[in-house]
């Protein structure tokens, strides 16, 4: 049995549908007013729990095997430290206490720069330290950026010719497909390559932040309009929230390193990880064309 976390997200979703294609058990981790339907009808087992709450979590856990933590806040949530710390500790010790196999859990590229002002990174590093001393058998994904997360913008570039873009676009980035980390979280469990080991995903080429219009505008055959105001504008307001409200500047911390620093994988980061996983990594453009160009 899996226990998914995170089930019903961007990433959650397809690994359940991943696993549940194969023939897998699995038990998705749901909030009670998810959207979980499409999880149902592939014959997940629907788990209605809360990650606050201990009680849930161990429920959860009971009679497991193998769990792949999925889940996480947002960079301008207030939840980093239950979401993103407390309830992966949790589901690590009652992984443990449940004999579990192997505990999948992602993380971010990057967790290591001990960002002092970067909640989310913070806590994702420090659950990266308690698993690998838990005694358990585990693989750790550090994925450089979805690219499910771009799809809003792809839409609403469609429509508009739009692209908005805080900070340096010469900046790198690796996003990687969506679909390929989901496989690559499904497939941790059994590749003898990735035990007690931590990857750092991205796609196959580095981008730069410049380059994402100039691909929305090849997927959609229009010319990007891009507007690009310099981060300063963003500690700007960043500094005016701060003055009504503290907790949320300080949240804002994570969404600054994202825009402030560069994330992607070098070249022989990504060859070997689709050796160690026997998989061709997919570029941002296909899966654009996949999910959005279709339907246009």
């Amino acid at each position: 049995m899996f226990l998914v976390t995170g089930a019903t997200g961007e990433l959650g979703r397809r690994i359940v549908h991943l696993l549940r294609d194969r023939g897998q058990p699995v038990r998705a981790f749901c909030r009670l007013l998810s959207d979980y339907k499409d999880l149902e009808r592939k014959g997940a087992e629907i788990f209605i729990g809360d990650l606050r709450y201990e009680r849930d979590l161990e429920k959860a856990c009971q009679g497991i095997q193998y769990a792949i933590a999925a889940h996480g806040s947002n960079p301008t949530d207030s939840d980093a430290e239950t979401i993103d710390y407390r309830a992966n500790i949790n589901l690590i010790d009652f992984a443990k206490s449940a004999g579990a196999q192997h505990v999948v859990y992602i993380s971010v590229l990057g967790a290591e720069r001990n960002y002092d002002d970067a909640p989310i990174f913070r806590a994702k590093r420090a659950v990266e330290q308690y698993l690998e001393a838990s005694g358990l058998n585990y693989t750790i994904l550090q994925p450089s950026g979805f690219a499910s997360s771009l799809l809003p913008l792809a839409r609403r570039f469609r429509e508009t010719g739009l692209y908005f873009a805080v900070g340096d676009p010469s900046h790198r980035i690796s996003i990687v497909s969506t679909d390929d980390l989901a496989r690559i979280a499904a497939d941790s469990v059994t590749c003898e390559a990735a035990l007690k080991r931590t990857f750092k995903v991205g796609g196959p080429t580095i981008l730069t932040r410049g380059d994402i219009p100039r691909i929305f505008g090849q997927v959609f055959n229009r010319e990007p309009i891009v507007i690009n105001p310099p981060l300063l504008a963003f500690d700007w307001v960043r500094s005016l929230v701060g003055i009504f409200d503290a907790k949320l500047e300080r949240e804002l911390g994570t969404l600054r390193a994202l825009l402030a620093d560069e994330f992607f994988c070098t070249a022989e980061e990504v060859k070997q990880l689709e050796s160690d996983f026997s998989l061709q990594l997919e570029p941002l453009e296909s899966f654009l064309r996949r999910y959005v160009a279709s339907a246009n």
